[in-house]
């Protein structure tokens, strides 16, 4: 890629005169000012062009008025400078969304690209190491785009060639901080393309309001929170299993409880059953009437309700083998969530080998076999270790609230997830600012999305009994 210059010989000469330096003259070649002109005119054409193919609102907005001016005379000109801005405040009272999404936020991304990361560039390329200055010469990654939402900048950029997507992975702290963001997240757009996420502002900030039950019963994915971009999280929990990872007071509560208030319909048709282990016997328990005598506290009872789920769904691949290879939720083989709260006490903390043993065996071949006959698990831990959760690879969807170590995100979602952005060791431990907040890698997706789970408070969850019961 980088040619030797005609200047660089000059340095490895010696002088064997003394008193005599090496005189080095280049060859100078003299352009005609014609072609020094036109590449001038082609750049200067070519740059406009660009740019208002790039950023069409934002040049409508800087041309027009000189264009009446020139046209039609200074008062016309005058008159649109004073007209438009009433125009468009009347616009954004009266129609905020269709203005911020036809002319705001374009006004926005045109000035973020010119006032924050085409200024502050080169600076921070140099710095944080993907860009390179060599013989008086920089060779930086290109800004391609910048699109603005209601609380992110998307830069799209053209990496250098022989980088790869590590190489930005790496320095996402480097990259936040050089742009005034709190963070930044790497994903792909295309081969040899990335998308740059840095927030402006937290959309998930404020806790959210228990999600009112579905009227429809269903058993497909169930709204438990709010993504960071303001769409609905909705939780797959038939036809996969959910681990959810999260410290003390991390808000693993309020994941469990919102998917059981997405079931509660399904689960009053009878096209879905709730099967709750509780070993600390303090967050299910409180809503018991909603589970019958699908509920267990101590390990030997776990360890039954576990191998009798187990036989069940065994009996149903028996009667499926065949004939059919998915479920269909029906009032003789309803869909059955088994709910396990801190199952590290069930498969490492248990001192009873046999019982651990027992659950161990069980809780596999749910997590192998159970999928495709209409039995799912939903599990909660405060320490995804190996050791502690030796099975936690058959979960395929997981989700990581705030973790105490940063190695621990990686235990939960995978290789190179904090690196594209899953903070979740900085999830604030406040609960008002923290509790529901994670990041959740699907199946079918390697990038973590930031979502927040909706909080069920007592009174939420005595209704949602008291409904089952009546």
């Amino acid at each position: 890629m980088f040619k030797k210059l005609p200047g660089d010989e000059a340095q490895a000469l010696v002088s064997t005169t003394p008193d005599t330096a090496v005189v080095f003259r280049p060859a100078v070649l003299r352009t005609p000012a014609i072609v020094t002109i036109v590449i001038f005119v082609w750049r200067l054409l070519a740059g406009a062009l660009r740019l208002l193919w790039r950023h069409p609102v934002a040049s409508a907005v800087a041309l027009t008025p000189g264009a009446v001016t020139y046209v039609c005379g200074w008062r016309w000109g005058l008159s649109l400078i004073t007209v438009v801005p009433l125009g468009l405040t009347v616009w954004f009272l009266l129609a905020r969304p269709s203005f911020l999404r036809l002319v705001g936020w374009r006004l926005l991304a045109w000035w973020r690209l010119v006032w924050v990361y085409r200024r502050h560039w080169q600076p921070v390329m140099i710095i944080s190491g993907l860009g390179r200055h060599i013989r008086g010469r920089d060779y930086l990654p290109r800004v391609v785009r910048v699109t603005c939402t209601s609380w992110a900048d998307v830069v799209t950029v053209r990496m250098l060639t022989g980088q790869a997507v590590k190489d930005w992975a790496d320095r996402t702290e480097h990259l936040a901080h050089g742009f005034g963001a709190r963070s930044c997240r790497v994903s792909i757009a295309r081969s040899g393309r990335l998308l740059l996420v840095f927030p402006r502002r937290d959309p998930l900030a404020t806790p959210l309001p228990a999600v009112p039950v579905p009227d429809e019963a269903s058993v497909g994915p169930v709204e438990v929170g709010r993504c960071e971009d303001g769409t609905p999280w909705f939780l797959k929990v038939h036809g996969t299993h959910v681990l959810v990872a999260g410290a003390t007071g991390a808000g693993k509560g309020s994941v469990i409880w919102s998917a059981i208030r997405g079931l509660l319909p399904a689960t009053r048709t009878g096209l879905a059953q709730i099967w709750a282990l509780d070993p600390k016997r303090m967050e299910l328990s409180y809503g018991r009437d909603l589970f019958g005598d699908r509920y267990a506290a101590n390990p030997a009872d776990c360890a039954d309700l576990l191998e009798a789920a187990v036989k069940i769904m065994q009996e149903r691949a028996d009667r499926y083998a065949g004939l059919q290879r998915s479920h269909t939720p029906t009032l003789d083989d309803p869909f059955v969530l088994v709910v396990v709260d801190e199952v590290a006490f069930l498969t490492a903390y248990q001192s009873d080998k046999g019982l651990k043993l027992r659950i161990s065996a069980a809780l596999a071949t749910l997590t192998t076999q159970g999928r495709a006959v209409g039995f799912g698990v939903l599990a909660a831990l405060q320490d995804p270790r190996k050791e502690v959760m030796n099975i936690r690879n058959l979960f395929p969807d997981k989700i990581a609230l705030r973790l105490d170590e940063s190695e621990q995100v990686d235990m939960v979602l995978g290789d190179g997830a904090r690196d594209r952005g899953a903070l979740a060791d900085h999830i604030s431990p406040i609960p008002e600012q923290g509790a529901g907040i994670g990041y959740v890698r699907l199946e079918t997706s390697p990038d973590p999305i930031r979502v927040r789970a909706a909080y069920v408070c007592d009174s939420d969850i005595r209704a949602m009994a008291m409904e089952v019961t009546a």
